[in-house]
């Protein structure tokens, strides 16, 4: 359980070996399929989620989605320059049939070679000053299988149709940190965004140094309307976290609890 609202499951592709500008990405940095399920009092069943699919599973992904009745919100990039080609798929539905659903992803699931999950880790980075990455972004991150992630939520009451969605639930800005030596990392972000917050997100991040990737949307009936930007940066990790805490601070977010 996630936040004690949502059943969250991860298929990080710890079967991929994907280099993005020399740098070889990590399933926790940028690789890291997941789903997650929210109950409401009408015993209804919301289901959300990103999975990364490559170029060659894509169409027989999305075939057994649409077979499953399984809704597609986004198909999108994280990451620039990727080999071997990957994509990143939103997956959306609302049922009365929660295991329905559950079988359903797993035969999307089984179009792909997602492998099973790995007991995963919460160590940090041991050459990472973590300590002084939270003081310049003001956010307590946490260690994933050696990424450091420091994570933000929207401050609104966000909705899906008539659905309130948990805190976090596909509205989340977040930046992922990859030790690469010497105190430099490689980090892969998200900005959760209203459209008011976009242009001073995207000049912030150009000023820090980063590269834009994808603006795109992750749903399609969210209120107030979410757009998210991706980014990549490489460089000295707490320079870049100050550097690139004026975009964080464009949006109105609080660091996750």
């Amino acid at each position: 359980m996630k936040r004690s609202l949502m059943y969250h499951t991860a298929l990080p592709r710890h079967d991929l070996r994907v280099r993005s500008h020399r740098i070889d990405v990590k399933p926790a940095l940028a690789l890291g399929s997941h789903v997650s399920f929210v109950r409401y009092a009408d015993k209804t069943t919301l289901l959300m989620g990103d999975v990364v699919v490559t170029e060659q599973e894509m169409q027989p992904f999305s075939d057994a989605l649409h077979k499953h009745k399984i809704g597609q919100t986004a198909i999108h990039k994280h990451l620039l320059a990727q080999t071997p080609d990957i994509w990143w798929i939103h997956v959306h539905a609302h049922s009365h049939h929660p295991v329905s659903l559950a079988r359903g992803l797993r035969a999307a699931f089984d179009r792909t070679d997602t492998p099973p999950p790995l007991p995963s880790s919460l160590r940090k980075p041991g050459d990472l000053d973590t300590a002084g990455i939270d003081a310049a972004l003001g956010v307590k991150g946490s260690g994933d299988d050696g990424i450091y992630k420091c994570v933000f939520v929207r401050r609104e009451t966000i909705t899906d149709g008539h659905l309130v969605l948990p805190p976090g639930l596909g509205s989340t800005s977040a930046l992922n940190f990859q030790p690469l030596g010497d105190g430099r990392a490689a980090i892969s972000g998200d900005c959760a965004m209203i459209a008011s917050e976009v242009q001073d997100v995207l000049v912030a991040l150009r000023c820090a140094g980063a590269r834009l990737v994808e603006l795109h949307n992750h749903g399609l009936t969210d209120e107030p309307r979410l757009f998210f930007v991706h980014f990549w940066a490489v460089g000295d990790g707490v320079r870049l976290a100050r550097a690139l805490r004026p975009a964080v601070a464009a949006t109105n977010v609080v660091p996750a609890g």
